[in-house]
């Protein structure tokens, strides 16, 4: 089997499929790529054995078909340094022997056999079928991916939550401490569905989409899902289980709202927080008329520091307490200039919006409060 190629096309496809591969894998032909051609087409796939990533890209020239394994760090490594030239594959398919020729010189490496490459799993007859723009789940993805947890108990948190309806998808992500719900109306389902999107996956997406135009197709049955992009297809296990309710945790009727320009609150947040215990990283709010003043301090260091900002605020005075690691990650995840404050007491949930969101978009962060010693 022979056929010739891009190195920099191959580097580039080959690059972008490697971040599945695990650094350390249970089984050892989940170190190499698997490589297929079939008609002048040259299908490249790599696999953790749970989240399958392929790709492929036309060849300049070809002789017979084929398909080989072959390790991912040899080849990557190889053809980094090789500037754009074409490349000749030849192929033994007895014995896997691969010569690689190039310019100036030529790589020979053994390949592995493709048959003991795991096979993705096939969806379920009862697959859902969702069609959503890629810069819409980019949008999604990237609002929410920072909120997920890592909790062994509740494996359920640690992905992202499609909430799909006739109307609209909704993102949701929640580590206990902090939630966003992210809805967008530009997108829906045909029938009433849900699926959890585990963060490896989410995370191989949110590389990918930013290259991406048009549609991405999902296929999704109770425990994988196909994602079909316009030149990648990714196939991973979901989580398996019941997601909390997350409009039950939002507090309603929250009477003090304080209106406030959202990078102005980050820069003193960041240069405050400096300031807070290192064990809790606790900044306290201290809302009062048109101003909201920012304090923390470190008891142990006999440090502290305080900073007060204007805002828009008519309520009574209230002071409530956050994690500032968590205030500021919420605050960075939101683009628009201006945000809304929503606080009921000290003792609940803070909720975050947007003053001006964006179109056909209701995004909605919560955080939830620490205890203020005094």
């Amino acid at each position: 089997m022979k056929f010739i190629v891009s190195s920099t096309g191959l580097f580039s496809h080959l690059q972008a499929i490697s971040r599945v591969i695990n650094s350390k894998n249970s089984l050892p032909i989940l170190d190499c790529f698997l490589m297929e051609l079939t008609d002048g087409t040259l299908s490249l796939t790599a696999s953790d054995s749970e989240t399958t990533l392929s790709t492929s890209l036309e060849v300049n020239e070809s002789d017979g078909d084929g398909r080989f394994a072959v390790s991912s760090k040899t080849i990557l490594e190889a053809l980094k340094e090789i500037p754009e030239q074409p490349l000749t594959f030849l192929v033994n398919t007895e014995n896997l022997e691969i010569t690689v020729e190039y310019q100036n010189g030529k790589y020979s490496l053994m390949g592995q056999n493709a048959d003991e490459y795991p096979q993705a799993p096939a969806l379920g007859a009862n697959a859902v079928h969702v069609t959503m723009g890629a810069p819409v789940m980019l949008a999604g993805i990237n609002r929410s991916l920072f909120a997920t947890a890592d909790d062994e108990l509740r494996p359920v948190m640690n992905g992202i939550y499609f909430d799909i309806t006739t109307e609209d998808i909704t993102f949701v992500a929640s580590d206990g401490h902090k939630l966003v719900r992210n809805k967008t109306f530009m997108a829906h389902g045909d029938e009433k569905a849900a699926f959890i999107l585990p963060k490896k996956p989410a995370t191989l997406l949110k590389n990918l989409l930013p290259k991406e135009q048009g549609d991405v197709q999902i296929d999704f049955d109770d425990r994988n899902a196909t994602f079909t992009l316009e030149n990648y297809k990714m196939i991973c296990r979901l989580i398996e289980g019941r997601y909390p309710n997350y409009n039950s945790v939002i507090p309603q009727d929250n009477p003090h709202k304080a209106t406030i320009d959202r990078m102005m609150l980050i820069s003193a947040l960041r240069r405050v927080s400096v300031f807070s215990s290192q064990a809790s990283s606790l900044i306290k709010l201290r809302l009062s008329e048109n101003q909201i003043q920012i304090s923390a301090q470190d008891i142990d260091f006999s440090t502290s520091a305080e900073e007060t900002l204007t805002c828009q605020y008519a309520g009574s005075p209230m002071s409530i307490g956050f994690k500032s690691t968590f205030l500021i990650d919420i605050l960075n995840n939101i683009s628009a200039q201006e945000i809304l404050f929503e606080l009921a007491d000290p003792s609940r949930a803070g909720v975050i919006v947007p003053v001006k969101q964006e179109e056909k978009e209701d995004l909605l962060m919560l955080l939830m409060p620490m205890m203020l010693n005094d």
